[in-house]
């Protein structure tokens, strides 16, 4: 059994989807997903960073995201031959904790909650596979890093870019 290390934000869990919505939805703007290809929302509009950095930190903001396509049923098969951790740079927003401990409970309940890693660096971080839309994590990273698409990543190379969990899934069926 492989121990796959899994992010959270815009991997199982659509951050993205709600920051355009918000944003668009607060400063009546109408910025997509495709505006954002190569880029993140801060960079694109970096008059509204402040005001985007304190609403991530606010509590509540990551307790009601949407759950990313296919990502409960394919960790939930990847889980019953694998050890699965979600693992999740929380300590960038602390206010996150909570929400996304309570998250987890609602969405990936057959994840046991000791395999829930909250952390700061990934460095500490040993398994043999990390899915992370930040390829930034797998520098120090020992196993093998799965870049998962984001538009942030969008123009970045990746020798192993999972598009979508079913691209995970294929992964992992091949090397079984």
């Amino acid at each position: 059994m492989a121990a796959i290390a899994v992010d959270m934000d815009e991997v199982i869990a659509d951050f993205v989807g709600k920051e355009l919505k918000l944003f668009n939805r607060l400063f009546h703007e109408s910025v997509t997903r495709d505006d954002l290809r190569g880029t993140s929302l801060r960079q694109l509009k970096p008059e509204f960073s402040d005001v985007l950095l304190y609403l991530r930190n606010t509590n509540g903001y990551f307790a009601d995201l949407e759950v990313i396509p296919d990502a409960q049923q394919v960790v939930r098969e990847l889980s019953r031959h694998h050890n699965i951790f979600i693992t999740t740079a929380a300590m960038e927003f602390p206010n996150s904790v909570t929400d996304k401990y309570n998250w987890l409970r609602r969405y990936f309940d057959f994840i046991p909650e000791l395999n829930y890693v909250f952390c700061g660096d990934k460095r500490i971080i040993h398994a043999d596979y990390l899915i992370d839309d930040n390829s930034r994590h797998f520098t120090h990273f020992s196993g093998k890093g799965l870049l998962f698409s984001s538009p942030h990543n969008y123009y970045e190379k990746a020798e192993n870019r999972m598009n979508s969990w079913n691209d995970v899934l294929k992964f992992f069926g091949e090397i079984d």
